[in-house]
């Protein structure tokens, strides 16, 4: 039997759905979606009729249409059901006690993809803190994390690092479904809001996704198929250089490359690195790409695609960051940090908000060993198990 995520568990249960308030908003995005494919705004428009009242979308606009950072999505009737649409991605990143008003409920069914740098989780939060204010149960319907539910990776995020693409102290794969990352940051907080998780039946922490039975929806644009989401943990970090990370080819964050830069020529010392380090599951293919827009729109690029070989041994955080390390001190490969502006940070270097400390960044321009690494990412790492402990739904 398929899983059964938060929101199919909400449609096909009268009890809950009478439990609902009579004045609901709903978070969604593209991905949300039920077990068999239908859309989540059609069916909770055919079971909550009128009762649905307004719908808020994060990122990348409901429909996961607009590209890139700092790209904003408007306000706007939805022009079917003919109900308002509030984007949490354009002058606000919060709710305003405008787009609040008139509603007992709000119910949240985002997919997240299971690293820090993803901003759902942290539209969720910052919609949590709002509701809170305003005395507004919240309900998250509940999606399997995409990298599964056990493993965890990477540093801790450093709070002086605070950003849009990292509000809470988490590590760069956190190990959590989204409702149990509702649970965390609302215990965490002075002011929790009245919060309710709707929990799946099917899932535990060892399943891979595609054991789930669910289909992929894009939950943004970039992020096209499960694979993409695999890499990602390691591969997000290229949007903080002016390396391309791959956006504006077919295979964003699986491929990456810089104009002029000869991949077959530096792989035989970038290889013998990697094995060095004894990181493993993965593969390296030399390649030319043409991003048809973002960083070196119409230039040719080159670079490399990284294939899984095994998801078991791959170390996404770990892998990445390697290779990083590697090709920023090789001369021809002329890496540098991007600077800022980067979702809505204007001070702080972009690598440095999506590491969440600037010690991973000093890690790679010392030419620091792995083992330094690893220490870096075992800091705070127990602390933080213990309260991920607390929240977990599923064995």
């Amino acid at each position: 039997m398929p899983v059964q995520t938060g929101l199919d568990q909400l449609l096909r249960t009268p009890a809950l759905q009478q439990a609902c308030g009579q004045h609901i908003g709903y978070l969604c995005h593209n991905a949300s979606i039920t077990a068999t494919g239908e859309d989540g705004l059609s069916a909770m428009h055919r079971v909550f009729g009128p009762r649905l009242r307004a719908v808020f979308s994060p990122q990348h606009g409901l429909f996961g249409e607009a590209q890139d950072n700092m790209i904003e999505s408007p306000h706007y009737i939805h022009p079917f059901f003919q109900i308002p649409v509030h984007s949490l991605y354009e002058a606000n990143r919060s709710p305003t006690p405008a787009m609040l008003q008139g509603l007992d409920q709000v119910i949240v069914d985002l997919q997240d993809v299971g690293a820090r740098p993803y901003t759902y989780i942290y539209t969720l939060q910052l919609m949590m803190e709002a509701c809170a204010k305003a005395r507004i149960p919240v309900w998250v319907l509940d999606r399997p994390n995409p990298l599964g539910g056990m493993r965890v990776e990477g540093n801790l995020l450093d709070l002086e690092y605070r950003s849009f693409i990292g509000l809470s102290p988490l590590p760069a794969r956190h190990g959590l479904t989204i409702g149990e990352f509702a649970l965390l940051v609302n215990g965490a907080t002075a002011t929790s809001c009245d919060l309710k998780v709707v929990a799946m039946t099917g899932w535990h922490r060892a399943m891979a996704f595609e054991k789930t039975e669910l289909l992929w929806a894009n939950p943004s644009p970039n992020m096209p198929a499960l694979l993409t989401a695999q890499v990602f943990p390691g591969m997000v970090f290229w949007e903080g250089t002016n390396w391309s990370e791959g956006r504006g080819t077919t295979r964003p964050f699986e491929v990456f490359g810089y104009p002029g830069f000869d991949p077959y020529q530096a792989l035989p010392g970038l290889e013998s690195a990697l094995l060095k380090s004894g990181l493993r599951g993965f593969r390296l293919r030399p390649i030319y790409f043409e991003p048809t827009f973002e960083k070196h729109a119409g230039e040719r690029c080159g670079g490399y695609q990284l294939h899984l070989l095994n998801l078991q041994d791959f170390r996404p955080w770990q892998s990445g960051l390697c290779i990083l390390q590697y090709l920023f001190h090789l001369p021809e490969a002329r890496l540098r940090w991007r600077q800022p502006p980067f979702e809505y940070e204007y001070k702080l270097l972009p690598i440095d908000i999506l590491n969440g400390s600037n010690e991973v960044r000093l890690w790679v321009e010392n030419r620091e060993p792995l083992k330094a690494l690893r220490e870096l990412e075992l800091q705070g790492r127990s602390e933080y198990m213990k309260q991920r402990a607390a929240v977990l739904l599923y064995d």
